[in-house]
């Protein structure tokens, strides 16, 4: 128990007390607002408003997309090749994020990608492409390719964990196969599904490795604008503003979270 509460306090609690400590100070050491309040200027607002919609339009399409998966993958055999192949796959490929991945999808989509290069010689468009993979709509498209593989991991063992008897109760009474999942199975599912989508919400909130390698001018989300913050020394007229950026993150995820482990607590119930 003593490692894992050093290892708390050391990654975890100093840095939080940091930010924390940091976004309420004024430059000569005393306690000022004037950084939290300089949060509701038009660019952090701006940051924080694409950052919400990159996470929750990344988070809805992976949690569907990676739920449909993962209902294929549970249909199989536990000890079937392809199951445990996609499991270990997903595995690999939710981790799969950072410049790799930006270089990937660069290399693909980007300025004379091979798929740019491809659709140029077919249709005769230009072969430089154009900027929409290192904008906004881009940065949802890349992060769906890690958010479909860890959905499938954190919500695998939720439909897993629906009993062959459940269904053979409600067939014997009569329900249809639509009136099982429409009554029974969703409705025990629907707790893992959200706090599964919150989960990817989350990841996608905290991302920055991808964007920073495919947005290499401006700040559109507010990671980068932390990188701003700490590259350009003054963001707005203030020094360390990337304090209350960082504060207004945890702030953000700790919400999610909370309400990720109400959903698990609830899904825990049927589940053990």
């Amino acid at each position: 128990m003593l490692p894992f509460l050093v290892f708390v306090g050391i990654f975890l609690l100093v840095p939080t007390v940091t930010v924390v400590v940091g976004a309420f100070q004024s430059d000569d050491g005393g306690f000022s607002l004037d950084r939290v309040r300089a949060l509701t200027d038009e660019t952090p607002m701006r940051a924080l408003r694409e950052s919400m919609l990159l996470s929750f339009s990344s988070a809805a399409v992976g949690s569907v997309l990676g739920a449909l998966l993962a209902y294929l993958v549970v249909t199989a055999p536990p000890t079937s090749v392809i199951r445990r192949t996609v499991t270990a796959v997903c595995g690999v490929l939710a981790q799969f994020g950072g410049v790799t991945l930006a270089f990937a999808w660069m290399a693909t989509l980007g300025f004379g990608g091979l798929v740019t290069n491809l659709l140029a010689d077919a249709f005769g468009r230009d072969d430089s492409g154009s900027a929409w993979l290192y904008e906004l709509p881009g940065l949802v498209l890349v992060y769906t390719y890690f958010q479909i593989p860890l959905m499938v991991i954190v919500f695998l063992p939720a439909l897993e964990g629906l009993r062959p008897q459940w269904r053979e109760a409600a067939v014997n009474l009569g329900a249809s196969t639509r009136q099982y999942w429409f009554q029974v199975a969703l409705p025990l599912l629907r707790p893992a599904f959200l706090g599964s989508a919150l989960l990817l919400f989350a990841n996608a909130f905290a991302a920055y490795a991808t964007a920073a390698a495919l947005v290499s001018q401006g700040a559109p989300i507010t990671p980068l604008l932390i990188r701003s913050a700490l590259t350009s020394e003054i963001v707005l007229g203030q020094a360390n503003f990337g304090y209350a950026l960082a504060l207004q993150m945890v702030v953000v995820v700790a919400v999610v979270m909370t309400l990720y482990a109400w959903l698990l607590k609830r899904t825990s119930r049927w589940l053990s």
